[in-house]
């Protein structure tokens, strides 16, 4: 799978590593839902961090077709709330 972060670039992601993005994306849908903003920012960071951390950086120069796109890091909760589906960010 293939993440672009909006503003950074993308990485290749296994699809073995999702399930531990989904917890984080359940956990991000909540605070959005409840208006936690200190904790969604908490959790917004924890899942671009988890996405770096877990995935394989392309070349700058690279652009392939992005499988899921993630707001920037210094997206506000309204700005991440306007993006999301009903699924949350990282698809189920």
């Amino acid at each position: 799978m293939i993440v672009r972060i909006m503003g950074e670039g993308q990485v290749r992601l296994e699809d073995s590593h999702l399930a531990e993005l989904n917890k984080l994306d359940d956990e991000l849908l909540a605070e959005l839902e409840g208006g936690d903003e200190s904790g969604f920012r908490r959790t917004f960071n924890a899942l671009l961090d988890a996405v770096r951390r877990l995935g394989a950086p392309l070349p700058d120069d690279s652009l392939e077709p992005s499988d899921l796109i993630l707001p920037a890091p210094d997206a506000s909760l309204e700005e991440v709330r306007e993006m999301l589906s009903d699924d949350g960010l990282i698809p189920g």
